[in-house]
């Protein structure tokens, strides 16, 4: 009796024992199964894409995940890693302004639990310095200037959370949060105080508004262990340290990622049309929710159902400086509970950390969105009417504000992912997965455990390079 192999590997082109090799004379149970075994070795080969060492790799973004993508394969011996970046300057959402002479993170500002948080260890290494944050020191104030006592709020404290622990459990994936909420604590809806929890703490934590948030799949995540920490002289200093001794081409906005041939992938972005043989996407959800970013072909309905699941929340930052300080700056957190929910009702304390006289206001959920098409004006008018209840009429107004749009920024269109109302939070890890070993994703949507930090996003660069160097020869 005579055998035949013969492999053809279309996805590759490549033609595995092209000529018919002849296997005599196989009568026993060991040659089958020798046979069995080279077939299957066959098979597997021609489904693994490798990166040669002469290859080029392109990554789509320099924020945090990218620029760990980048730098974990140049450190693996992939010698040549391009990293496409649409702004002027690398870090994504990591981005600072000095302008006014002190550090103004417009986006990720803290080191969220630090004791095993990898980005600990990175800020020491970039000489980024820190402040240990006391959530507890804070005094919040009703629209007429009184003061909620430190009993009265903590027990109010203790009640939302036991709220927010009863919405989730009794969540359905049809419900928002904000439905499911209402139902069971009618009597909260129109409650200044718990306004003011549900937009600074939930609101901020999980950036979206409580009428699109999950009632269910909204705290299914992990955490690390320690106190916050707040970076103090800027969250660029640890992305200027991953982005030394990268192939950076800036300016360079891509708009489509075309993995149609089989030999290469064609990115196309500002200046052209770059080749590569793999690449990595860590542009935000926003960006890959819209219509400037696609891909042929198509992403699978699997991953368009994913990106469904997700939406990309709202938390904008303003901040404003005085020549002289008239609030208790020993004080950490000012807070306010005016009548609309997420109104400039949060207050971070810049003179506790530093010599600057500046506070830090917040909106939150929907109505940062609408904050965005204010005008500094406005926006100063509104907060100093909330700091002149709290401090009196003679408050002077700021001699220099600085503020942030995300929603309308199209580097970004938001500042982190989180699960609507419908979603699954299964949808991360659907976001995580490569495409044919060619084309792989990160960012902090894509990071399931630590989904919306900077933590999160900094591993997921991390996990997509290891996936590729596993085929890199």
């Amino acid at each position: 009796m005579q055998l035949y192999i013969e492999k053809l590997c279309m996805q590759e082109n490549i033609v595995f024992l092209s000529k018919k090799v002849p296997l005599l004379n196989i009568n026993n149970r060991m040659k089958q199964l020798s046979l069995l075994a080279i077939t299957a070795f066959f098979f597997i080969s021609c489904n693994k894409r490798y990166v040669k060492n002469d290859d080029t790799v392109i990554i789509i973004g320099a924020g945090i995940s990218g620029l760990a993508a980048a730098k974990e394969l140049k450190e693996n011996g992939v010698e040549h890693v391009i990293v496409l970046e649409a702004s002027d300057k690398s870090g994504g959402r990591m981005k600072t302004d000095r302008s006014l002479g002190f550090a103004f993170d417009e986006g990720a500002s803290w080191i969220h639990r630090p004791i095993g948080n990898p980005i600990t260890d990175l800020a020491i290494d970039a000489g980024a310095t820190t402040f240990l944050t006391d959530d507890d020191n804070v005094v919040v104030y009703d629209i007429d200037g009184s003061v909620y006592s430190d009993e009265d709020y903590d027990t109010q404290d203790e009640a939302f959370e036991e709220a927010v622990g009863k919405v989730h459990r009794a969540g359905m994936n049809s419900q928002s949060f904000e439905t499911v909420y209402h139902s069971l604590y009618a009597d909260k809806a129109d409650d200044r105080l718990w306004k003011f929890m549900v937009s600074s703490y939930l609101e901020f934590d999980l950036g979206g508004d409580i009428s699109k948030l999950s009632s269910n799949e909204f705290y299914d995540d992990k955490e690390h262990k320690g106190v916050d920490v707040i970076v103090t002289n800027g969250y660029d200093n640890i992305t200027n340290y991953l982005a030394k001794g990268l192939d950076i081409r800036y300016n360079e906005r891509v708009s489509k990622v075309d993995y149609t041939d089989e030999t290469k992938i064609l990115v196309t972005s500002t200046s052209g049309t770059f080749e590569a043989s793999a690449v990595v996407v860590t542009v935000p959800l926003g960006v890959l929710k819209s219509d400037n970013f696609q891909f042929a072909p198509e992403l699978t309905d699997e991953k368009k159902d994913a990106l469904d699941d997700l939406a990309m929340g709202t938390v904008n930052k303003y901040v404003f400086v005085w020549d002289t300080a008239f609030w208790d700056v020993d004080l950490q957190y000012i807070g306010y509970t005016p009548e609309t929910k997420g109104t400039f009702n949060h207050f971070l304390n810049i003179k506790k950390y530093s010599n600057n006289n500046a506070l830090m206001a917040f909106t939150f959920g929907e109505y940062s969105r609408t904050a965005e098409d204010l005008t500094n004006v406005e926006i100063t008018d509104l907060v100093m009417n909330n700091l002149k209840s709290i401090y009196g009429s003679n408050v002077p107004n700021p001699t220099n504000m600085l503020r942030t749009r995300w929603n309308s920024n199209v580097n970004s269109f938001g500042c982190y992912s989180f699960v609507q109302q419908g979603g699954e939070s299964s949808a991360y890890k659907i976001l995580a997965k490569s495409i044919n070993d060619r084309v792989y994703f990160a960012g902090e949507h894509t990071s399931f455990d630590y989904r919306s930090s900077v933590h999160g996003a900094y591993a997921s660069g991390i996990t997509a390079a290891n996936e590729m160097l596993k085929r890199y020869k």
